[in-house]
């Protein structure tokens, strides 16, 4: 794991006089489960979107395989291998998960919505590809028997893991989960480490996660960034991280 896949160069955000993000600097290494924990309003899902294009840095340089990538819209830096998830769930309730699914393929689509609309083959094959894939991946998530039954109606859980199927449909290199945890109980944060760890070897994936539950970050991730009032406190290895006085006083707690 020795190639830089992410890179965030003193990364600053200020909202009016607020400073959300204030010089974050750190890498993520190829193939690693990289976490980000800290309180609440520390910061986290502002850096999220800050690398998916959501909201530009006030200052600062982000790298993308060596690829600059500050400012640049977040349909561009989708295209270019890099999907997430959210913190408030954000799936098409009226829409089934197999749609769901599909919708988040289309970016990789080759053929144009003229060839769509009048129903060419090549058009055809496409939508059939892209429906056994929505397929395959629902069948990872363990959502394939709920491939029909709208978002809306599922259980908590199975909404994250349907939003990740989506995230996936992307086919990207890196993958942002943003509390993919959250409301879960933990047997099935257990659950969820294990299908982390599997996604990461199966799509050979860099994975980025904030998580706010701590045993599951240190048993789960390769690295930690610990982010207080927007600034980066801590960087290293769990072990690391978990006996850092300032990580302690201001997150951990005796």
């Amino acid at each position: 794991m020795s190639n830089v896949v992410l890179q965030a160069s003193k990364l600053t955000r200020m909202f009016g006089g607020l400073c959300a993000v204030n010089e974050v600097s750190f890498d993520v290494l190829e193939g690693e489960i990289f976490g980000l924990i800290g309180p609440n309003g520390a910061g986290k899902t502002t850096l999220f979107n800050l690398v998916t294009g959501m909201t530009p840095p006030t200052s600062g340089r982000l790298t993308y395989r060596g690829q600059n990538i500050t400012g640049l819209r977040a349909h561009r830096i989708a295209a270019l291998g890099i999907a997430r998830t959210f913190q408030n769930i954000r799936l098409f309730g009226n829409l089934s998960a197999l749609e769901n699914v599909m919708i988040g393929q289309h970016l990789s689509a080759t053929t144009n919505t003229v060839s769509s609309i009048v129903g060419l083959p090549a058009s055809r094959r496409e939508e059939n590809k892209t429906r056994d894939r929505a397929y395959e991946l629902l069948e990872m998530v363990n959502l394939l028997s709920k491939a029909d039954d709208k978002a809306r109606n599922f259980a908590y859980g199975d909404q994250r893991r349907l939003e990740i199927a989506r995230a996936l449909a992307l086919n990207p290199q890196l993958l942002l989960l943003d509390e993919p945890g959250a409301g879960m109980n933990p047997n099935e944060k257990a659950e969820l480490s294990t299908f982390i760890r599997q996604m990461r070897q199966q799509f050979n994936l860099t994975i980025v996660l904030i998580e706010h539950h701590v045993p599951m970050v240190m048993g789960l991730c390769d690295r930690i960034a610990v982010l207080n009032f927007g600034l980066l406190i801590a960087l290293g290895n769990p072990a690391q991280v978990q006996n850092d006085p300032a990580v302690i006083e201001a997150y951990l707690g005796d």
